[in-house]
């Protein structure tokens, strides 16, 4: 089974490398880029692709490694100890099975997302290290030790907000999803637009790497704002036209799916002052 583009997600050459050598390797793959470049929907398409189940785990800022494994619940097992429930006997009906105890036990293959792992603490991923490479962990209020049946294929995201630590980055197969230039820009639009005009498109798509460039620019637009904006348009019933009147005013139309704060907001404000008072 190899991954490539699908008929919902344009997948460049090298990514479609990346995720097939990290699936060859046993390997976690570990994906990095700006927001929005489709990290997430990577691991759902390869899940779709090699027809395997998808695991979602998704980190927050306060995600331990051990939610992954399991969770013990001392404090419902005290009460129903207090509570004299039959119950209490079993140490197992108080153990919560994480993400990774479900992807270990799955009856067949399964692809694991492991979503915005630099979101945690920076010792979360040294705390993995050992489950995700022997692919086994130690419960122990049972004594038991989890053995992952099948090798899950393991794929890692991050937005690159802070650094991972060396040791977990060695046991990773790395990929860096790059900005898309215009063509596969052009070819993911038409996937989720296949109607599109030609003029239109390439109006937006213009207009959209014009933005993209400005210096100064705090947060740029990413592949699924510039999807979301063109769902605008499209709504809109606007023509390419429409959209090479607004570059005379500096903010494109509807740029709030585009511009996500006040100060990009304020800086294309200034440059169409600026560009009136040149008139």
């Amino acid at each position: 089974m190899k991954f490539a583009t699908t008929a919902t997600y344009v997948a460049s050459d090298d990514l479609a490398i990346a995720v097939n050598a990290a699936v060859t390797l046993q390997r976690p793959l570990l994906v990095k880029g700006e927001p929005g470049t489709g990290k997430t929907e990577l691991a759902r398409q390869v899940a779709a692709s090699l027809d395997l189940p998808l695991i979602e785990w998704h980190v927050k800022s306060t995600t331990k490694a051990q939610q992954g494994l399991y969770e013990y619940d001392a404090v419902s097992r005290l009460r129903d100890s207090q509570l004299g429930e039959a119950r209490v006997h079993d140490v197992r009906n108080y153990t919560r099975k994480g993400k990774l105890w479900q992807a270990f036990q799955a009856k067949g293959r399964v692809v694991l997302l492991i979503d915005e792992v630099d979101k945690a603490d920076i010792e979360f991923p040294n705390d993995l290290l050992q489950e995700l490479d022997r692919m086994e962990f130690h419960v122990y209020e049972t004594g038991e030790t989890v053995r992952a049946r099948h090798r899950p294929v393991v794929i890692i995201t991050s937005n690159n907000e802070k650094e991972l630590p060396d040791a977990f980055l060695r046991r990773c197969f790395f990929h860096y999803i790059r900005f898309p230039d215009a063509d596969t820009l052009a070819a993911i639009v038409r996937v989720h637009f296949p109607d599109i005009k030609d003029r239109l498109l390439t109006a937006a798509l213009t207009q959209f790497y014009a933005l993209r460039d400005v210096p100064g620019l705090k947060k740029k637009p990413s592949t699924s704002e510039v999807l979301d904006w063109l769902r605008l348009l499209l709504a809109e019933d606007l023509t390419a036209e429409d959209l090479r009147q607004d570059v005379k005013n500096a903010l494109p139309r509807l740029h709030g799916a585009l511009l996500k704060n006040e100060q990009d907001v304020q800086l294309f404000e200034r440059l169409a002052f600026m560009t009136r008072g040149q008139r």
